[in-house]
């Protein structure tokens, strides 16, 4: 395995050096190679437990000689060298990688979602897809490639995504006669589809969702899960034949929303409405859950809902014969909404530490890992079975459990692994917890233990895995709130701002006051311009004070309208 290692290691460096004498190549490719470079040689110490030298290196000088010490079995360097608070971004790069969530791919901007991440994304898609499907909703699959033709019907929306657009111009060696282009969403794909199926309102209405990939070929720098040129997500498109049907169902999807984060992800968020620069292109209006990460004190957009009114179902002709009013016909009320792969990226910020990966119980691949302890020749068989028994006991009764019986690795590497890799909790099984009758618990979010019997094994775990979801929940929220602040002064908002906090402030709702606020606390240092703040969203649920007249900016003139809830964003 060091072997093929190695050599994508030679063959990366080659494409690094490439790059930094290539005088047209852009720094965001610069980047995604040297972080692809790090990647592998990390790797490459995990598997020998030395550090990636070069053949040509310059060699250091040997050491003095010293006494021959008894031979000790190398194992695999563990754990995450980087604090979360000193260098989240290396953190980062660190935990997808170590902890197995993501592997780099030779395409910029694209990677594999390995077994450990990919079953996040299976349990937010049986929790939402169960509930969905209680509303009525059905699932359905469209094609991934949309004409150029269907685009043009579409300049108003399509402007947001058209730098972004991929397109398919070669078929081998052939130039194709129309380009198609990969969809960066699926509106232009499905809608003409509508407009055949819908000719009376008893067609209506129509509630499909597709679970699928798209692409957005973005120039920023790439990173895993929250900015990628292709990620999986859910999008559904309803068509309504009343408005107040379909504006009904943009917050039960809400709501929704705010569960998979809730429930599964034990992410506080906050539901609220877009402001008018923000909301979905084409659009009447857009709903949001919104999610914090104290590390870096961003907010981040974790799901939207959006209701389309009749933009698209004119611009598409999706209309029936009104039977209120013969001869006429009427147009269909839309909505749309989609979550994404990005909420796994939410999770690891969120909730992971200097140790690695946190999971939250009712996402984990593995919620119990089962690691025996202190065993001899003597007494390995039976331990080994108490081992396998609890294990067995734990998946019978519901419990993703596994064990860990690998004799190459002693008890403390195992315990660093899994730690690393987030699982909630581990059983440790010696021989003293087997002559008790018991297991000792270690909880993987805040490093208790504690001491569980065997009977009745089932239920104390159940009861533990909620009681951790609750803290990590708990702990998440107390950091928000922590953080959240309420001003009506610029400079005091300007200082929050600085201070890691999303801030509550009155606000006109004016695209070209919100971008004046956003240009006004921008930071310039010597690190170089610190972004400033946009509307995350303006909340369904405001604060319980008075809102006060006059806009945040201080030369607007207008009114406000709401509290909004202001931040630095991804």
């Amino acid at each position: 395995m060091s072997d093929a290692i190695v050599k994508q290691i030679e063959e990366q460096g080659a494409e690094v050096r490439r790059l930094k004498g290539d005088k047209a190549s852009t720094e965001d490719a610069k980047t995604e190679a040297i972080q692809k470079l790090l990647a592998l040689k990390l790797a490459y110490k995990e598997a020998t437990g030395e550090d990636y030298v070069a053949p040509n290196a310059r060699q250091a000088k040997p050491p003095k000689q010293q006494a021959q010490k008894p031979e000790v079995k190398k194992q695999t360097l563990l754990g995450v060298g980087t604090r979360k608070d000193d260098n989240y971004s290396e953190w980062y790069s660190e935990v997808i990688t170590k902890a197995e969530m993501i592997e780099y791919y030779d395409v910029s901007g694209c990677y594999v979602l390995r077994p450990w991440s990919f079953a996040v994304w299976e349990s937010i898609q049986e929790w939402f897809d169960s509930r969905i499907k209680k509303l009525g909703v059905k699932n359905c699959y469209f094609p991934m490639f949309v004409s150029n033709a269907a685009l043009e019907r579409e300049k108003t929306h399509i402007a947001d995504f058209a730098p972004e657009v991929a397109w398919v111009t070669r078929a081998g060696n052939s130039e194709m006669a129309e380009p198609v282009a990969i969809r960066p969403t699926s509106e232009t794909v499905m809608y003409p589809s509508y407009k055949k199926w819908v000719q009376s309102h008893r067609d209506l209405p129509i509630k499909l969702n597709q679970w699928c990939n798209v692409v957005r070929w973005e120039f920023k720098h790439p990173t895993p899960f929250l900015r990628t040129r292709e990620f999986l997500w859910q999008e559904g498109h309803t068509a309504y034949a009343n408005a107040a049907d379909a504006e009904k169902e943009v917050f039960q999807i809400l709501d929704l929303y705010a569960g998979v984060y809730n429930d599964l992800l034990a992410i506080p968020v906050v539901k609220g409405r877009k402001s008018e620069k923000e909301k979905f292109a084409g659009g009447d209006f857009t709903t949001t859950v919104e999610a914090y990460v104290a590390c870096n004190g961003r907010g981040i957009q974790g799901a939207t809902s959006h209701h389309l009114g009749q933009n698209f179902s004119k611009m598409f002709e999706i209309s029936y014969e009104d039977p209120s009013r013969e001869g006429e016909r009427a147009y269909a009320w839309q909505n749309s909404w989609g979550l994404s792969t990005r909420s796994i990226g939410a999770m690891i910020m969120v909730h992971g530490d200097d140790k690695g990966l946190v999971l939250p119980p009712r996402v984990a691949a593995v919620q119990v890992i089962v690691v025996p302890v202190g065993f001899k020749t003597s007494n390995k068989d039976s331990l080994f079975d108490a081992v396998d028994k609890v294990t067995k006991d734990l998946v019978a009764g519901g419990v993703k459990a596994e064990h860990d019986l690998r004799e190459n690795y002693n008890a403390g590497w195992k315990f660093n692994h899994w730690e690393l890799k987030g699982v909630p909790i581990r059983f440790e099984v010696g021989p003293n917890d087997l002559a008790k009758k018991q297991v000792t618990a270690v909880i993987r979010h805040n490093g208790e233990k504690q001491q569980v019997s065997m009977d009745g094994i089932v239920a104390s775990v159940k009861t533990l895995l909620d009681d951790i979801h609750t803290q990590m929940y708990n702990k998440a929220l107390a950091q928000r709130d922590a953080h959240l602040k309420t001003t009506t002064d610029i400079e005091e908002f300007k200082k929050h701002l600085d201070e890691k906090c999303i801030i509550l402030s009155p606000f006109c709702g004016l695209p070209e006051c919100e971008e004046k606020i956003k240009n006004a606390s921008t930071r310039e240092d010597g690190e170089g311009a610190q972004m400033g703040a946009k509307t995350l969203c303006i909340p369904l649920e405001q604060p319980k004070q008075a809102l006060p007249s006059k806009c945040l900016f201080p030369s607007c003139t207008e009114k406000a309208k709401a509290f909004a809830l202001f931040g630095r964003s991804y």
